[in-house]
């Protein structure tokens, strides 16, 4: 074997940092990311798990503010993996 496959969606690169989140509620998962995404360099990525609904539109519009590019959401067992790429 290869390795597991990636989801569909899922951008070539790995995640410098993921953040978990699950079980955690708005805005928890916003505040997580802001709190962490300075950890990785610039141009990568960062995974948010979370499970919250609220996160699927919380995370995309958190990036649009703060001028980072939401990269996708893919689907996991339980709630998603949201990709965000560091842009400053």
């Amino acid at each position: 074997m290869n390795g597991p496959a990636r989801p569909a969606g899922a951008p070539a690169s790995a995640p410098a940092l993921t953040i978990d989140a699950l079980g955690r509620k708005c805005p928890i998962p916003i505040i997580m990311l802001a709190e962490r995404i300075r950890e990785v360099p610039v141009g990568q990525l960062v995974a948010v798990l979370a499970d919250d609904p609220a996160a699927k539109t919380d995370v995309p519009a958190w990036c649009a503010i703060k001028t980072h590019e939401f990269v996708t959401a893919i689907d996991l067992p339980s709630g998603w993996a949201f990709l965000v790429k560091r842009c400053y």
